[in-house]
């Protein structure tokens, strides 16, 4: 990964450090090979990317240490990523503090002013295979993010629903689910493969969120150039545990009648024309 693709952008709402290709010239034509990764590994289409955050561990600044104490009870510095099929960061938000509300790190990124803008050159809406109605390219995500026309989360689970509408919506989550597990995987192999996540990183914060850029960067590369050691072995990382902490779920808040519209189009496809056979197995 060549340095002139990484671009360091401070975001002023939280002091963290993005690494981002917003506004990047060839983000429309990568987002057609993500999306269609993901169609092929994971049988999701218009997707161009899993959206995930982790608490990284840090040893409690001096004088600003209730800055930093999160939810879990111990001090932590923010990883917002989102990640391609292949175990890529496509994105890095690094840096807010662990007492920043969960929600908000998201919404105060750059990557969610930009997809909320439209500012992100994000590739063109087509129908999802089978079907007729041009459909947005989204990311997807975990309770942990708000629904939006471009960014897909799991259906609650309600009771007042019929049977039927019930197991659709659990065929999607199940879905959403495999296609938004390569953020976790990618969490797992980056703590697995660099010792300094696995405990309370001893640095102030500013040099923490300089390690955590330089892992990522490095990572990045090691996929890129298919190193066969490095390979290899994330394969077998995934299956494990991550030991960095997720971001809080929070209950949903009511979402525009458009992004609800946008999801049941998508489950419309996994129960429809995207069925795959093992799906009903799994929820």
């Amino acid at each position: 990964m060549s340095t002139s693709r990484i671009l360091l952008a401070t975001n002023p709402g939280n002091g963290s450090t993005a690494v981002s290709l917003k506004s990047h010239p060839a983000l429309r034509t990568n987002g057609y090979v993500w999306s269609k990764t993901f169609e092929e590994m994971w049988q999701f289409p218009n997707c161009i990317g899993a959206l995930g955050g982790k608490h990284i561990a840090i040893k409690a600044p001096s004088g600003e240490g209730l800055s930093y104490y999160n939810y879990k009870h111990f001090h932590s510095i923010i990883l917002l990523a989102l990640v391609d099929a292949n175990l890529k960061f496509l994105y890095v938000d690094v840096g807010a503090n662990g007492r920043s509300g969960d929600a908000g790190v998201f919404r105060d990124s750059p990557l969610f002013q930009g997809l909320e803008r439209k500012s992100l050159n994000v590739p063109r809406d087509k129908p999802l295979p089978g079907m007729d109605q041009p459909t947005p390219h989204v990311i997807v995500g975990d309770d942990a993010f708000p629904l939006k026309t471009y960014l897909m989360k799991p259906y609650p689970d309600k009771g007042d629903v019929g049977l039927k509408e019930k197991m659709q919506s659990r065929i999607f989550n199940y879905r959403l689910s495999r296609a938004r597990r390569y953020s976790k995987n990618a969490f797992v192999t980056l703590c697995q493969r660099f010792g300094i996540f696995q405990s309370a990183i001893n640095l102030t914060p500013d040099k923490a969120i300089l390690v955590t850029q330089t892992a990522i960067c490095l990572h990045n590369f090691l996929i890129t150039e298919r190193n066969r050691s490095y390979n290899n072995r994330t394969q077998e990382l995934t299956m494990q545990q991550d030991s960095l902490t997720s971001l809080a779920y929070h209950k949903a808040n009511r979402s525009a009648d458009n992004a609800r519209q946008i999801r049941d189009l998508f489950k419309q496809y996994v129960n429809g024309p995207g069925a795959v056979p093992w799906q009903k197995n799994h929820i």
